[in-house]
């Protein structure tokens, strides 16, 4: 039987498990029931939108998809090259004992005659410190002030930065002009210039190199940011710090803190009180024009400051706080003095370059300066133009004093004393010398056979100078006197006497005389030499009389003792001045002395007399007094003083035995407190002269040649009454 006609059961597999049915809980059919209709309403409500708003949030929604989607890819990548640049910045960091000292001069320090330090050029570095060496009070004030939040960022402040622009715009300013907003971390990163060393190659100066390394444009900021965030993987909070301490500049060419604490305070940078390390904290912002030496008040208001916060943020108690406040920091005795700034910047300009002004190591130069006679000087200068000097006048001087070996004991080269690179009228100024040259004329008849008893007539006088017509020389007075002694001629400071000595003598030998004795500045060719018509400087022109002091030798004045390495005990030089070879002999020396005692006790010098010992010296006064001088010698220093304008404009009522003379008695009245007295080393001239009775038949031989001789030379000469002299007299 057929079952086509018949329909077939599909094929399906039999379940294994049989089909049993859920039960529902009344509690799920009420759930369920109670969903269904909310979907339900969403849905009528979603019909019912607005199709223009919806068609908006959908746009909002495109783009915002867009938008994410890029800006956390863009994130991923800045991130990923962020950590790349920092890893690379990481790998390239040195050892923290690489980059502690980054100057890229030395320094060097100069020492008085006791050992002591008190200048100080180049760029100071004390030696490296740690933020555990130093005192606390200076590490707390320095975050205190600079970064408050040094130990709890990573190297970057954002809420710093944002602050900071903020400050900036609201004081109308670019928001990356002015406060910066930088951590310490990226001002250690900026101090070391981003890892970028000076190359002389490279850069035009090292002025231009620390330039760019402040530079502050956006590309540069970023840039510092990635440094800082390496130097914080690199190095500890401590290290960082540390390498701060040690690079930051303080004002007064200290680098470090160290050499600030030094320069100072005189002490080391442990030792630091509230009040002191507070004072170099705030140096931080202004070093220059904060520097203590600068102004002082300034550098304490500020400080007053850095103590107010290091009491907010808990680094001092009340009680510490208001004891650093009534007690401000001062400076030490040597950084308050400042003293002999022209005297270190005349031994930087002596020495040899490379060890000076352009060393790149650290140097100890010890010197000849007395501090006592340093301070003497410079209490002379104030006292005489705050009592004899009109208010108001623009008239300066300066002061020499040394040893007659020419060891320079003082120097001041104009009236502010305090000063570093200023124009030193002691050692630049080049002035004609007036009758201050007179001695050197002296000095060379002595030594060729005159006596100081010699007599020669003052009278009329004429000289026809070849080129220049005839020349009729006068004395200060408009008058003549007759037959006089050198020793006369010279105590009166008369000239015509001084230029027929010159000319008897011969000018040569009174300009070899002159050079012999250290006047290295070119000498007038003509009769005028006698009358110190030649330029030359105050140093010069001590150190020549020195040589007469010392009898007869010539001197090399000089300041520079030693000059070694820091850390090293051997010098490398030596002093180079000093005590040369004879220019006169010894008993024209003395009698030259004798000649020069009686210009202060007797004649033109009387102003300079010291009240107990012998004194000897020689005015000056050039062509309308347009510089005046007094120089002279004790047995025990030479001083010399001159005074005038630096335009030349002519003193009112000064000549040499006036305001210099009465600068020169205070110098040394003040040089020579608790010296016992001593006697000069001069004798009077071997034979009786017009001061003694009795002369024996030899000497009125001698004389009476020597006068002879300079009548058949010099008796011709004569003037008309009432004729003007066509040179100014000169004392």
């Amino acid at each position: 039987m057929s079952d086509s006609g018949r329909r077939k059961r599909p094929l399906v597999a039999d379940r294994r498990y049989p089909k049993t049915a859920k039960k529902k809980s009344p509690a799920s059919s009420k759930k369920a029931a109670a969903r269904k209709p909310v979907r339900k309403s969403a849905r009528k409500s979603a019909r019912r939108r607005n199709p223009v708003v919806a068609l908006f949030l959908a746009i909002i929604g495109f783009f915002w998809r867009i938008l994410w989607g890029f800006a956390w890819r863009v994130g991923a990548v800045t991130a990923l090259l962020i950590a790349l640049a920092v890893g690379y910045v990481y790998a390239t960091l040195p050892e923290l004992n690489e980059v502690l000292d980054g100057r890229q001069r030395g320094s060097v320090t100069l020492l008085d005659a006791n050992g002591q330090s008190f200048a100080w050029r180049g760029d100071q570095f004390g030696g490296v410190v740690t933020a555990d060496t130093v005192s606390p009070h200076l590490r707390n004030a320095v975050v205190a002030i600079e970064d408050k939040r040094f130990y709890r960022h990573f190297g970057v402040s954002p809420r710093g930065i944002a602050s900071a622009i903020r400050i900036n715009l609201r004081e109308g300013r670019g928001p990356f002009s002015g406060h910066g907003g930088s951590t310490i971390t990226q001002q250690t990163a900026k101090l070391m210039c981003l890892g970028v060393e000076y190359d002389p190659d490279q850069w035009e100066s090292e002025a231009a190199y620390e330039a760019d390394c402040r530079r502050g444009s956006l590309a540069r900021k970023a840039k510092e940011a990635i440094y800082a965030l390496a130097m914080e993987a690199k190095y500890s909070k401590s290290e960082i710090l540390t390498i701060y301490l040690n690079r930051a500049y303080m004002g007064g060419g200290a680098f470090g803190a160290e050499a600030a604490a030094q320069r100072f305070f005189g002490k080391t940078a442990g030792q630091l009180t509230p009040a002191e390390g507070a004072m170099l904290a705030g140096l931080l912002t202004a070093p220059t024009s904060l520097a203590p030496t600068n102004n002082l008040e300034r550098s304490q208001s500020r400080a007053a400051l850095v103590v107010g916060l290091m009491r907010e943020q808990g680094y001092l108690t009340e009680a510490e706080a208001n004891e650093a406040l009534r007690n401000p920091a001062e400076l030490s005795e040597a950084a308050e003095a400042q003293a002999g700034g022209y005297f270190a910047d005349w031994v930087m300009s002596s020495g040899p370059e490379f060890f000076t002004r352009n060393t790149t190591e650290d140097v100890i130069i010890g010197t000849t300066l007395d501090p006592r006679i340093q301070t003497a000087a410079e209490e002379a200068m104030k006292y005489i133009f705050e009592n004899k000097v009109r208010e108001g006048s623009k008239a300066q001087a300066a002061i020499v004093v040394m040893s007659a070996d020419g060891a320079v004991r003082a120097m001041v080269g104009g009236r502010k004393t305090k000063v570093v690179g200023a124009f030193n009228r002691a050692t630049q100024a080049l002035r004609q010398t007036g009758s201050a040259f007179k001695p050197f004329v002296y000095a060379a008849a002595l030594d060729m056979g005159y006596s100081a008893s010699d007599v020669i007539e003052d009278g009329p006088y004429c000289i026809n100078v070849p080129g220049s017509g005839e020349w009729c020389p006068q004395n200060y007075d408009r008058q003549y006197h007759g037959r006089v002694t050198l020793a006369e001629a010279l105590r009166t400071s008369l000239n015509i006497p001084a230029v027929k000595v010159a000319q008897s003598v011969g000018l040569e030998m009174v300009r070899k005389v002159a050079s012999d004795f250290g006047i290295d500045s070119d000498l007038a060719l003509g009769p005028a030499l006698a009358l110190g018509a030649s330029e030359s400087t105050l140093i010069e022109m001590t150190g020549a009389y020195a040589g007469i002091l010392n009898g007869g030798s010539a001197v090399t004045p000089y300041g520079l003792v030693d000059l070694r390495m820091q850390g090293e005990s051997e010098p490398v030089m030596t002093a180079t001045g000093g005590i040369g070879e004879r220019v006169i002999q010894e008993d024209a020396a003395r009698e030259l002395t004798w000649m020069m005692h009686k210009v202060v006790a007797e004649g033109t010098g009387r102003r300079a007399a010291l009240p107990d010992r012998p004194v000897a010296g020689k005015t000056g006064t050039t062509q309308a007094a347009r510089d005046a001088w007094f120089i002279g010698f004790s047995a025990d220093y030479v001083a010399g003083v001159w005074m005038g304008y630096d335009d030349n404009t002519p003193l009112t009522g000064v000549t040499g035995s006036g305001l210099p003379a009465e600068i020169w008695h205070e110098t040394m009245v003040r040089v020579h407190e608790g010296l016992p007295p001593r006697d000069l080393p001069m004798q009077p001239p071997g034979g009786n002269s017009i001061f003694s009775e009795g002369q024996n038949q030899r000497d009125r031989d001698t004389q009476s040649g020597i006068e002879s001789l300079l009548e058949s030379i010099f008796g011709g000469g004569r003037v008309q009454p009432g004729q003007a002299p066509t040179a100014e007299s000169q004392r």
